[in-house]
């Protein structure tokens, strides 16, 4: 225990000699930083104690619960083997209740932060965008038409297990669908009259996507890349044609350097050549066409720049798919295909509220599936 020197400090007499007081006020600051340290210290204590308090306080709710459990099974020695495995059984229904209840809370609160960040950082979705190499084959008439870019959505909805997409022949249909919420539907079990009456309750919710609403591009030109068009259509291969092409320009005497890739773009007829050194392809594109031997012949071939694009600002603004509906909570009562038909048959039926169905996907419980949405054309 600290003595009572260690504990406390004392404030100066008046008696004894006297100075002019500097001495003692800077006794004074330093007892007052011990004070604070001291005081610190003690806070630091007294979180620690909190902590043990409330900790201890939790185990003794657990104890009293297990010694109330034991006391319910002394004084009832005689259950028979049917009564505990009833206690067993209730005991894990229980558990399985809190386990289903906390991940329900998990992947609801996984579901709000993964909407969150998306509609506060949409650029936290460009890393899903794939690279597409485009070539410009057009005329610019009109220069604001330099900024625009025309996109086909393909988008990817995860479909968690247990539910189902119905798409509709008429978007009025899915509303429908969507107001009523709740729907029976009536399930073939099996053969006998008793069995035919199988019924799940499914919730139908609106599928809600983000589409990109306006994106900037950057635009860089290559250095070390061109793009070779207006190539000739020869009695060779494409590999053949490659070879020629990477031979010529890859002497400085053609103005080029070494080639370090070569490959046709996709879906067209043009070249793209990269060269292993900075500031090769600049002279070449300011010659804009260049004579290339090929076999017999010579051959006038265009050179263009290589340009590469990098998203720097993207913006998404929420849709509603109109003629879909999201259907959740289905069992894993029939197999996948039964259960599949069974839904179909369901929502046909305008008597129900439903109409003709365009597509329907079912994903059973215990699995994930990926719905691809493409731009409705109807």
């Amino acid at each position: 225990m600290d003595s009572e020197e260690d504990s406390f400090f004392r404030l100066p007499s008046n008696e004894g000699p006297q100075d002019d007081g500097s001495e003692n006020l800077e006794r004074l600051r330093d007892e007052i930083e011990w004070c604070k340290e001291l005081y610190r210290i003690l806070e630091q204590d007294r979180a620690k104690l909190q902590m043990a308090k409330e900790a201890a306080e939790q185990r003794t709710q657990k104890l009293k619960k297990e010694e109330e459990f034991h006391k319910i099974f002394e004084q009832q020695p005689s259950l028979s083997g049917d009564e505990e495995r009833a206690h067993q059984i209730f005991a894990i229904k229980e558990e399985n209740n809190r386990l289903r209840l906390e991940k329900q809370d998990l992947e609801k609160n996984l579901d709000e932060l993964k909407e969150r960040v998306l509609w506060n950082n949409p650029m936290m979705m460009l890393s899903s965008l794939p690279e597409k190499k485009v070539i410009f084959k057009g005329l610019i008439v009109n220069k604001e038409d330099m900024n625009k870019l025309m996109l086909s959505p393909l988008i990817h909805y995860p479909v968690p297990g247990g539910s189902a997409l119905i798409t509709f022949e008429e978007a009025k249909v899915a509303q429908r669908i969507i107001e009523m919420r709740e729907h029976v539907v009536e399930l073939s079990c099996g053969d006998l009259d008793e069995l035919d009456q199988c019924r799940v309750r499914v919730q139908a919710v609106p599928v809600e996507i983000l589409l990109p609403s306006a994106l900037q591009i950057r635009l860089t030109q290559s250095r070390r890349r061109i793009l070779l068009s207006a190539l000739p259509s020869l009695d060779i291969s494409k590999e053949a044609l490659l070879d020629k092409l990477e031979l010529f320009f890859s002497k400085k005497k053609n103005g080029g350097s070494e080639v370090e890739s070569r490959e046709f773009l996709e879906d067209s007829d043009q070249v793209v050549l990269t060269f292993s050194q900075d500031g090769v392809a600049e002279p070449l594109i300011e010659k804009g066409h260049i004579q290339v031997p090929i076999g017999k012949g010579k051959y006038q071939v265009k050179i263009s720049p290589c340009m590469s694009g990098d998203i720097s600002n993207l913006q998404l603004q929420p849709s509603r798919c109109p003629r879909t509906v999201l259907l959740l909570g289905i069992p894993e009562v029939l197999s996948e295909e039964a259960m599949r038909d069974a839904l179909e048959i369901h929502f046909q039926k305008a008597s129900r509220g439903g109409g003709e169905v365009d597509a329907l996907a079912y994903v059973p419980a215990g699995r994930t599936g990926v719905a691809v949405f493409v731009e409705d054309t109807g």
